[in-house]
């Protein structure tokens, strides 16, 4: 028997994160209708567009060495300026109102090499990040390998609970270990897992808590925007970042993955410029520059209108399979049942409340019938933190309808209403 593997703590606090076994499951059944999948649509990828900008950037010599040769580990210049361009259109401000230049945008390998380099850069073990309950649960992995202490807030109608982060600090203060305290995590557009937005007022307020609470040391706002553009109707919010106009508190992540082609695999985030400085140091470390024909990718699809036309595209098909999927639920989800769900204006996603005394976790009753009768979810208990006696919430569920087939929308929901009349 050979000896034992010494592993590091940060290796050992890093366990597998819950989306492996559901891919595992869809892939043991092929017919299964997946409903799990946070994945975009597959037929709506832009395949012809992407083939007409690598065409176009290889077909010009210089073009072509240029992105297929090494580029800063801060990123392509181009893209650097037409994603602040492009941000600056979003919010309807300018860069100089929220203090931020092409300097102070880092492109990364996704949204979530972002993340995790915030993290990495601002926590110690043992120091304690702010999330809503429930939670991006990918990001809840990552926290936990760093060694965080997530303390939770709930998440309600108008997103993360900003009185109870108030409540929260105040009581961390009283206590002396405010100083601990590194940032508060939001997804602020169509969180996942719950498809819900802070409002206008939600984000004003948190920055207003957030510099109060500084006077020592500076707590962050990590805000992920990943779902941003993905907004079929409702108001179209500004993030926090122009709330931010010393560019202090705010750090602003937003991707192409989800808008675009996550194959692309490039995501571009607004920071500090005191936060880059150390957040460029650990990229270096890890790859001293996210691929660089990727980033011409998206620069010229910015820049040709090519993206502009994508997310267009994509709204309108999102919005359809949205729309097909809550009629279903209203259809075959009857009151009796007790479920209640989210009705989202944007993203992928679709979250089910269930009647507490109904487990919808992985080892459950429910669960096992959503599988005998060929359709998956995601059980809610993966985003969500333990609260304060241990107990973590099992009656609920995230639905996506992004990777799944428009006609397999209806007989998924009709699947998931027999499994749970079957053991309500």
């Amino acid at each position: 028997m050979s000896s034992s593997l010494p592993l590091s703590a940060k290796a050992r606090r890093t366990g597998e994160q819950p989306i492996s076994f559901l891919m595992v499951a869809a892939i043991a059944n092929p017919k299964l209708i997946n409903l799990a999948a946070g994945l975009v649509d597959p037929q709506t990828l832009p395949v012809a567009a992407v083939r007409q900008i690598a065409e176009t950037l290889l077909s010009d010599p210089a073009r072509g060495r240029a992105a297929l040769q090494y580029d800063t580990t801060l990123g392509f210049t181009k893209l650097r300026k037409v994603a602040l361009a492009h941000l600056e259109e979003l919010e309807q401000t300018s860069a100089d109102q929220m203090s931020l230049t092409d300097r102070d945008i880092l492109i990364t390998t996704g949204s979530q090499q972002a993340l995790y380099l915030v993290g990495d850069v601002l926590i110690d073990p043992g120091d304690i990040v702010i999330a809503a309950n429930p939670c991006y649960f990918v990001y809840s992995g990552t926290l936990a390998s760093l060694g965080a202490t997530v303390l939770t807030v709930p998440m309600g109608p108008d997103g993360i609970d900003v009185p109870a982060i108030e409540r929260l600090l105040e009581k961390l203060k009283q206590s002396g270990r405010l100083e601990f305290v590194k940032m508060i995590y939001t997804t602020s557009y169509f969180q996942n897992p719950t498809g819900l937005s802070m409002s206008a007022e939600g984000r004003r307020k948190l920055v207003e808590v957030v510099r109060r609470y500084s006077k020592e040391r500076r707590i962050m706002i990590l805000e992920d925007a990943a779902y941003r553009e993905l907004r079929y109707d409702g108001p179209a919010l500004q993030s926090m970042k122009p709330l931010d106009d010393d560019n202090e508190f705010t750090i602003l992540t937003q991707t192409f993955s989800k808008p675009f082609a996550p194959g692309l695999r490039t995501g571009y985030t607004a920071m500090p410029a005191d936060l880059l400085e150390a957040v460029l140091h650990q990229k270096g470390n890890h790859d001293f520059g996210s691929a660089s024909l990727t980033q011409h990718i998206a620069a010229e699809a910015l820049t040709s209108g090519l993206y502009a036309k994508q997310v267009r595209t994509l709204c309108e098909n999102y919005r359809k399979k949205r729309d097909a999927m809550l009629a279903a639920m209203d259809k075959h989800l009857p009151a009796s049942l007790g479920a209640t769900w989210t009705r989202p204006h944007g993203g992928l996603y679709v979250w089910v409340t269930l009647p507490k005394t109904i487990d919808a976790g992985r080892e459950s009753a429910l669960f096992r019938q959503c599988i005998e009768r060929g359709v998956i979810y995601v059980p809610g208990e993966y985003s969500y933190q333990p609260d304060e006696f241990g107990i973590v919430a099992k009656n609920h569920l995230r639905l996506s309808f992004g990777q799944v087939d428009f006609n397999q929308i209806e007989p998924g929901i009709a699947r998931f209403g027999e499994a749970l009349r079957s053991i309500a």
